[in-house]
């Protein structure tokens, strides 16, 4: 039984009353806990307990619209608090379920002690996580669009982007990087994020003095040979003429395979130089999900008709980590629309389960589907019916509205929409995180690090790969040392608090952690032998009448790595 919650009514005898736990706030979660509450009416004869990281819900289907400000932050997201009364709300993290124990196991808040759930009944509406194993420096350089942190992330960052190009008048390949924007990923959410994108750098342009829509450049790349592959194929085609026609370069059958802080590189090891690279693909099932050791098919939990785990009695999943089977025999797509009749579906079979009934087998086939193209253009597929344009655009916006939970927030967004059509793009940019600390970074041969003259504001230690540095003095360029793994580089600028005296070039594909000079100044104030070290080295390296190459130096920098 939880520890935080020791007022949970009992039933007669001193045992408790039956309980659902609903673990994720998405779709799936939040519909199946109002389901439950709306069937709990006055019997009151068991509870529901959602445990979410968020206190909210958000609204995923007008999720890329926060990136151009056309609604606000907060109208795409619903407190789960209001939106379920009846329903206890744990706001942690999953650590672990005990399928066997029947008991989930929450994560530490204020206090470290133990957190654990018993449950009767389980719904696991986890949904997917972002996943970039595998990639090549996505993990560190690529922007995820999945919550709404994302969203208010990108936002933040394209501002930032355009802001700096404005003012950028010496660096012409650094203000073409800032004035390209890539998308990678076209299906339905990559497509809607490069449309969003693309009609919100444009529109604001003119705000930006010496900035002219000809250096403007967004890019959106898909593996297959048309986007939106889930749509009829005239939709598609319709799609993407809409698209390159308001400035949108599609690169058709082209993957993405890596990434640095500085550009998107291609399967064919083509590299489109950017510092805004946005990727809506690949995702994954859930690392709970992965460790819990049911029955799974593509990634996704296997479910009977009923939506019960197969071999777990009293185990449901629904939504995009469930593998669920439509009439037609294939699974269903993860979509909001599927997922809240999912929800629906297992409240009414978990309340016939807990009170004697008849289960009902999951048998929605789909009203159809349907892609914002933004600039009051949308493509849809419903009951049949094929709409693009305009009037596509009108259904688009009409049935999300209806959809969204609550008469206030959907009031909320139609009165921002009508803003949209008379003001123009707001432009506040929202710093809600911190500095940007010890980070990981990748780079790709032939990149630079950084270059000589710049300001020394990082400290570098190479995890894998190597590195050249090169001096330039009277107009000739050598390179005095290289680097490998455990070696280190940058500390000098920060140590004499100069700028930088050579140039570090990638030779061999380099992943590095990297240390701001701030934190670094603190760790030196703090730990006197560290400053003390460091001091030693800048003075051994002045002192040095040669290069010293990696292969020499060991474990530690080269002597005469002045950088």
């Amino acid at each position: 039984m939880s520890h935080e919650h020791p007022h949970a009514a009992e039933a007669a005898g001193g045992r408790r009353r039956p309980r659902v736990v609903v673990l994720g706030g998405g779709f799936g979660g939040v519909y199946s806990a109002l389901a439950l509450e709306k069937l709990l009416g006055a019997r009151d004869d068991f509870e529901i307990a959602l445990v979410n990281r968020e206190n909210y819900f958000v609204f995923q289907p007008m999720l890329p619209e926060v990136i151009s400000g056309t609604i606000g932050v907060t109208d795409v997201v619903s407190p789960i608090r209001r939106l379920l009364p009846r329903t206890t709300l744990h706001l942690r993290d999953v650590e672990a379920v005990d399928l066997e124990r029947r008991r989930v196991v929450l994560s530490p808040g204020f206090r470290a002690h133990a957190h654990e759930i018993e449950y009767d009944h389980l719904v696991l509406a986890l949904g997917n996580v972002t996943d970039f194993r595998g990639l090549t420096g996505l993990p560190e350089h690529a922007l995820p669009f999945k919550n709404l942190g994302d969203a208010l992330t990108l936002r933040n960052h394209v501002i930032r982007c355009l802001a700096e190009a404005a003012v950028e008048e010496h660096d012409a390949e650094l203000r073409r990087e800032l004035l390209t924007f890539v998308v990678a990923g076209g299906g339905f959410s990559g497509v809607e994020v490069a449309a969003e994108l693309n009609d919100f750098v444009r529109a604001v342009l003119p705000q930006y003095r010496g900035l002219r829509a000809e250096e403007l450049r967004v890019v959106l790349l898909h593996s297959q040979e048309r986007i939106l592959p889930e749509m009829a194929e005239s939709l598609a085609l319709f799609a993407q003429r809409i698209l390159m026609k308001r400035g949108v370069e599609l690169r058709l059958k082209t993957r993405l395979a890596a990434a640095t802080g500085t550009a998107a590189v291609l399967g064919g090891g083509e590299r489109i130089m950017t510092r805004t690279l946005v990727s809506t693909v690949p995702s994954s099932p859930h690392p709970l999900v992965e460790r819990l050791g049911l029955p799974m098919a593509k990634g996704r939990v296997v479910t009977n008709g009923e939506l019960e785990v197969e071999g777990h009695p009293g185990v449901w999943a629904v939504g995009d980590c469930a593998r669920v089977m439509t009439p037609d025999g294939q699974p269903a797509p993860p979509t909001a629309q599927h997922a809240i009749r999912e929800g629906t579906l297992v409240a009414h079979n978990i309340a016939a389960s807990l009170r004697g009934g008849v289960r009902r087998v999951f048998a929605f086939k789909g009203l159809g589907k349907m892609g914002s193209l933004g600039h009051r253009s949308a493509v849809a597929e419903v009951f049949g019916v094929r709409l693009s344009g305009f009037p596509a655009w009108w259904l688009w916006r009409t049935v999300y509205l209806m959809k969204m939970p609550g008469w206030g927030r959907r009031l909320k967004v139609a009165i921002a929409w009508t803003l949209d059509l008379v003001l123009p793009p707001d432009l506040v940019q929202l710093r809600v995180g911190g500095t940007r600390g010890l980070s990981r970074e990748h780079y790709e041969p032939g990149q630079e690090v950084f270059r000589q003259g710049e300001l020394g504001d990082r400290l570098y230690l190479i995890l894998s790969g190597e590195v050249e540095v090169v001096r330039e003095e009277k107009r000739e360029r050598r390179v005095i040392a290289r680097l490998g793994p455990g070696q280190w580089f940058g500390e000098m600028a920060i140590l004499q608090m100069t700028i930088r005296s050579a140039s570090v070039r990638c030779v061999a594909p380099l992943d590095v952690l990297s240390l701001p000079r701030e934190e670094f100044g603190v760790l030196a104030t703090h730990l006197p032998d560290l400053r003390q070290r460091f001091d030693t080295l800048a003075a051994e390296r002045q002192r040095a009448p040669a290069p010293v190459s990696s292969a020499v130096v060991g474990g530690g920098p080269a002597r005469d790595v002045g950088v």
